[in-house]
């Protein structure tokens, strides 16, 4: 029929087929719609009668040609399904017509969407070309309103500005004036105000919080992690829902485009400082928070998004940070990491430990507290972690205490025990030794005298959960380790 709408008539090849068939065809249609109606149950069908079937087709013929003649425009509409909901809840669907000449900017003849549509906007396709005497009269007012800017700062107005900026600092927004048009101050002002109206909606919303972490997600590598709690990065950065970081520099950005151009600028393939373990894909580098003090204030700051009781991000000086990493053809990859004090009164070995969300629960995290431990008996000392502990750091601690205890009972052939050898020979301090046999009710106190009780039941576990691991490569093996302790500072 010529328009648009002939998806919903007939084929024009099948037409012209069906009707050069002839009547034999049309016979047989009858012939066997008759067969069925003969079988059927006598009830009151429209189509009970062979004949009236038999004329189906011309019927079918003069209803398409009729809804064909019924579009006089020769402009083709287009059809949009629009989806309208009813109060009581349920969807209807409603199609309006509009017909494609035009585009809403006005520099195409046609469009294919709703959203380009001038008639949809109440615009006509002429309306979108040419912009109207109101919109020129606007565009010439606003000329004449940026003509008034000020050519340049005058001595004065600089020198107030910089006492401004020195007095306040970042608490106080710089001063705005003679820096633009009146008219583009006042848009500025506005745009303020209604986006910290929409703050203050989330707020109250209970979306966000005053001071909560607004950083909900980073990009690290090929990894997209959710934070856990807050970090105090840069303002700036802390308004953005998401941070994208490089995993090597942990140099951290606003957007993938800057990130995508820093990697392809990135020389780092691993953590500065001094490689002083490795056995197989894993090293373990030895970085001074003096020597490489961005990269280390860096690590703390990714440290806090997944630490409770973090509080050290900028002092870092005082501190070497052991970093575990796995290496790929692409470089070597962070799993986590442990810090000490380079001089530490009460022999803390660690003070804040903390493995990656990603590489969490596969034996890496009691890889990195062997690791400290296995630092403490090359320095002929007894070691413990600093306190407090967060929750997963204390059980972490807790499972190593009890592997560590039921290994040297296993291995113990003698009657009499002592803690302070178990001390000298594990690096573990006498306190957590202690607290854990009393935690795995080994230690009772009998006649005057504390006794030891070699519980074969948990011993026997502990040799069965061995025999079942199949992460035997996660064990420190203390002749890959290639270190000196370093000197006092």
């Amino acid at each position: 029929d010529g328009t648009e709408d002939s998806d919903f008539s007939t084929d024009p090849e099948h037409t012209d087929s069906s009707e050069s068939d002839g009547t034999s065809r049309r016979s047989a249609r009858v012939t066997r719609s008759s067969a069925r109606l003969s079988q059927s149950s006598q009830d009151s069908s429209p189509v009970r009668n062979p004949p009236s079937f038999g004329a189906e087709e011309p019927v079918y013929s003069t209803r398409r040609v009729t809804r064909s003649q019924q579009q006089p425009a020769p402009v083709t509409p287009k059809k949009y399904p629009l989806r309208q909901t009813r109060s009581s809840g349920s969807e209807t669907e409603q199609v309006v017509d509009f017909s494609d000449r035009g585009h809403l900017t006005g520099k195409h003849e046609r469009h294919f969407s709703i959203s380009g549509c001038p008639l949809y906007h109440n615009l006509s396709a002429d309306e979108c070309k040419a912009p109207t005497e109101r919109q020129l009269r606007y565009k010439e007012k606003v000329a004449e309103l940026r003509k008034k800017r000020n050519s340049g700062l005058s001595k004065e107005q600089k020198e107030k500005y910089m006492e401004h900026r020195q007095t306040y600092g970042n608490t106080r927004e710089p001063l705005l004036e003679n820096l633009t048009s009146e008219y583009d101050l006042e848009l500025f002002r506005r745009a303020q105000a209604r986006a910290s109206e929409d703050l203050e909606k989330l707020r109250l919303q209970g979306q966000i919080t005053e001071g909560s972490n607004m950083i909900k997600t980073i990009a690290f590598g090929r990894y997209e992690l959710d934070t856990w709690y807050h970090s105090p990065y840069p303002e700036e950065y802390a308004r953005l829902g998401r941070l994208y970081m490089c995993e090597f520099c942990l140099k951290y950005m606003k957007s993938q485009t800057i990130l995508r151009r820093h990697m392809a600028k990135c020389v780092w393939k691993h953590p500065p400082g001094d490689e002083i373990y490795r056995k197989g894909s894993i090293s373990v580098f030895e970085v001074d928070g003096k020597k490489n003090k961005i990269y280390c204030q860096n690590l703390c700051l990714l440290a806090k998004l997944f630490l409770d009781h973090k509080t050290l991000y900028y002092d870092v000086e005082p501190f070497l940070f052991y970093v575990m990493t796995e290496a790929d053809n692409t470089g070597c990859h962070l799993i986590g990491y442990f810090s000490k004090e380079k001089n530490s009164f009460l022999n803390y070995n660690v003070s804040c430990i903390l493995t990656m969300p990603q590489y969490m629960r596969q034996g890496y995290g009691k890889m990195l507290i062997d690791f400290s431990y296995l630092l403490s008996k090359v320095e002929e000392k007894v070691g413990s972690p600093e306190r407090p502990l967060s929750d997963l750091g204390l059980i972490s601690y807790r499972s190593y205490w009890k592997e560590v205890l039921l290994r040297y009972l296993h291995n113990f052939q003698g009657k009499e025990i002592s803690i302070k050898e178990i001390s000298q020979e594990t690096a573990v301090n006498p306190v957590d030794i202690v607290s854990t046999l009393q935690a795995l009710q080994m230690l009772k106190y009998w006649k005057g005298k504390h006794l030891v009780l070699k519980r074969q039941d948990l011993i026997d576990e502990w040799i069965a959960k061995e025999a079942k691991r199949s992460n035997s490569n996660k064990i420190m093996d203390p002749s890959c380790l290639k270190w000196t302790p370093p000197k006092g500072t």
